[in-house]
C-alpha cells in the first residue's frame, strides 16, 4: 500500500485524533498496513510482539486458550481500536490471541521505528503514547464495571464462590 493510502486509513483512527496532518504522515512512513484473511492470527498469547496494531477495518477477536486445541473469545475489537498496546510499550508476552474476524485490515508500527520518530516528532510520541494511556484506562474501566455487576449477581443469588 502506500503512504498515501496509509495516511488516510490512520488519519481516520482514533490514535491520530490529536495529531496534525503533518505528525500522520510521519506515521504513516513507519507504518505496514495489511489485510488479514478470516481467522488469521496476528497476536499470539504467548509471544512477545513489540507491534502497536490499528484496525482500520473490520474486527479482531480476542481469545484465550482454554486446552486441547480450543479458545474462548472474550472481547471483539472493532474498526478504530487498537490492538497490542500493553506489549507494544511493555515488550512482555501477550495475554491473549488476537483473530481476524472475517476480512480485516491493520496498520502496525514497531516499537523500534517508532522510537525513531522521538527525535523529530517530540510531541507525535507524546500524544500517541498519551492516546494509548487513555485506551487503556478505558479497558480497566470497563473491567471494573464488569466485576461489579457480577459480583452484585453472585451476591444477589447467593452463590458461593
Amino acid at each position: 500500500m502506500s503512504i498515501e493510502h496509509d495516511f488516510a486509513l490512520l488519519r481516520r483512527s482514533s490514535l491520530t485524533s490529536s495529531l496534525t496532518d503533518e505528525q500522520v504522515e510521519a506515521l504513516a512512513g513507519i507504518a505496514c498496513c495489511r489485510r488479514l484473511s478470516d481467522q488469521e492470527t496476528l497476536i499470539k498469547e504467548g509471544e512477545v510482539d513489540n507491534s502497536l496494531h490499528v484496525i482500520t477495518e473490520g474486527a479482531l477477536a480476542v481469545t484465550r486458550d482454554v486446552g486441547k486445541g480450543e479458545y474462548t473469545t472474550i472481547h471483539v475489537l472493532h474498526t478504530g481500536d487498537l490492538a497490542g498496546e500493553m506489549g507494544f510499550i511493555s515488550g512482555r508476552p501477550h495475554t491473549a490471541t488476537l483473530r481476524s474476524l472475517g476480512r480485516t485490515q491493520v496498520c502496525s508500527f514497531e516499537r523500534e521505528n517508532f522510537e525513531s520518530l522521538l527525535t523529530e516528532h517530540p510531541w507525535l510520541v507524546y500524544r500517541v503514547m498519551q492516546t494509548i494511556v487513555q485506551v487503556s484506562q478505558d479497558i480497566l474501566r470497563r473491567m471494573n464495571a464488569q466485576h461489579v455487576e457480577l459480583t452484585k449477581y453472585v451476591s444477589s443469588s447467593h452463590a458461593l464462590y
